[in-house]
Order: C-alpha cells, then sequence, then structure tokens
C-alpha cells in the first residue's frame, strides 16, 4: 500500500534521526556565554554525523529544554530557525521540526523552515510531569490551514512520553477514533521516556487499529530490535541509541548509526 511515506523518504520503513539541539535562548540550561554559535556548531556536527551514518531523514527538536512548556515561549521556535537557517544548506536528507511540547509552534517552525512534517501530541488530556496537558486539535488544524501549511505532515505521538491518558479507554479506542475524527498523517507509539524501549504489544495493537495511517515506533529502536519492531511499525524514529554510549545527553556518534542503520537495511532485504 503506498503512503506519503514512500514520496518522501528514498527507502522503505525509513529511520527518522533525532537531532536534539542544545537548550535554547530562554531555557534554564541555556550557555549565555557560547551563545548560539555553539548551538549550530554542535548541531552541525551531529547533523554530519547522522547523515554520514545512513539516517533516511532527521528531525530537529529542542530536546534539551528541560523542563518542557506545554506552550512554548516565542523565543524557542524563533531560536530554533535561526539555528535550521543555518544548517539548511548541509541537510541532503527529507526534514521535520518538533518544538517541545506545542503542536501550534512546531507548525509554525515547519512553514518557517521548509519542514515536510512535524511529530507532537495534538490530541487528548493527560496528567503529566508537566501539570495538566490539554490539547485542541481542531484550533491546530484551522491554523495549520490559515497559514498555508496543509502539506505539512502530521505525526500524533499517542503514547506521550512522561504522562498519561486521562480518559478510561483502550489503546485501540483510542487510536481508532484519532484515526476518523481528528485526520493525522502518522501515529507515532513511544516508550515512557526518551530512548525507553516501546512496547511491541503496544505497538500492534497501534498499527492494527490505524488503518491507512502510517505508524511509527517512536522510542527505544536499537540494532538488536530495530527488525522485531519495523516488522509492525511503518518507520522508526531515532535519538537515544545514535548518542554515543547510547547516553541521551552525549553527541551523536557515526559508528553508532552505521550499526543501527546497517540492521535495517538488513532487514529491508526481507521484504
Amino acid at each position: 500500500m503506498t503512503t506519503w511515506l514512500d514520496d518522501v523518504f528514498a527507502a522503505p520503513k525509513p529511520i527518522i534521526a533525532m537531532l536534539h539541539l542544545s537548550a535554547l535562548p530562554g531555557d534554564p540550561g541555556y550557555d549565555s556565554a557560547a551563545g548560539i554559535s555553539a548551538i549550530v556548531d554542535r548541531a552541525k556536527a551531529e547533523l554530519d554525523a547522522l547523515q554520514t551514518g545512513g539516517v533516511d531523514g532527521v528531525m530537529i527538536s529542542n530536546e534539551f529544554s528541560l523542563p518542557y512548556l506545554t506552550q512554548t515561549e516565542p523565543i524557542t521556535a524563533i531560536s530554533m530557525a535561526r539555528v535550521i537557517t543555518e544548517l539548511l544548506p548541509e541537510i541532503s536528507v527529507p526534514y521535520g521540526v518538533n518544538v517541545l511540547w506545542d503542536g501550534r509552534a512546531s507548525i509554525d517552525l515547519a512553514v518557517a523552515t521548509g519542514a515536510q512534517w512535524v511529530r507532537e501530541i495534538f490530541t487528548g488530556v493527560y496528567a503529566s510531569d508537566f501539570g495538566l496537558w490539554n490539547t485542541n486539535i481542531g484550533e491546530v488544524a484551522r491554523h495549520r490551514h490559515r497559514i498555508g501549511a496543509d502539506g505539512v505532515k502530521l505525526l500524533f505521538n499517542i503514547v506521550p512520553e512522561s504522562a498519561a491518558y486521562l480518559a478510561e479507554r483502550s489503546l485501540a479506542s483510542i487510536t481508532a477514533s484519532t484515526v476518523f475524527a481528528t485526520l493525522p498523517d502518522g501515529i507515532c507509539v513511544s516508550g515512557l521516556t526518551a530512548g525507553a524501549p516501546t512496547d511491541t504489544q503496544s505497538l500492534k495493537i497501534v498499527k492494527d487499529a490505524a488503518g491507512s495511517v502510517p505508524v511509527f515506533v517512536n522510542t527505544g529502536v536499537k540494532a538488536h530490535n530495530a527488525a522485531d519492531q519495523l516488522a509492525i511499525a511503518d518507520g522508526a524514529v531515532v535519538g537515544t541509541y545514535f548518542k554515543e554510549d547510547g547516553v541521551f545527553e552525549n553527541r551523536a556518534s557515526v559508528d553508532r548509526v552505521r550499526e543501527l542503520v546497517g540492521a535495517v537495511r538488513d532487514f529491508r532485504k526481507t521484504l
């Protein structure tokens, strides 16, 4: 079955690498002495490692903007736009963006930088580490249309990290109603935190209920489990595994990228 993934990516079951930006202006961890140039330098080095290692796409996010906001301050997306603009001449694969945890700001950033997709929490109400977390997909969808972003694909994370859905509903029910009522372009299934394994059973439940909508495994993909995860999912988003020693805070390692990408390419030969 052909999906938009076939139009965007050069290979089936694409591997999208996370490019985690350092803490930005306004974030508690921002290094004001080093400034934006240090963020750009690190991002360029990690982008080179990811692309040299053979990933199919990259997704640029403010992963180190801890603790996260569910409605970000304008300086966050503005700073990300500055960094991404400096990266653009060196990006050679399809790319998306994610302003954590703000769907509307993510779409705005995509329009400003030419990104082809965004990933965010667009539906549901959650009890989270960041407080009570509400969404409004109807408003976001209309905003997307108003600013001419209909071509920007929306990846919905329906099992968000560090949060629990407040309604007593099954994962299959949530997936089916999300697909029917909110029109996602893709669905992401996550573990508890960045790098945490995604439960294979949960992944299969979502895939079975999602119909023709592509499903991504969003956390915890490693070289040894990539084949099992991609036997179910239509693609994978990978961040922590690509870091040196598999440590979230570290920089991307080209050797670890090549290891996982090699396992995925071996799996593709069986398709």
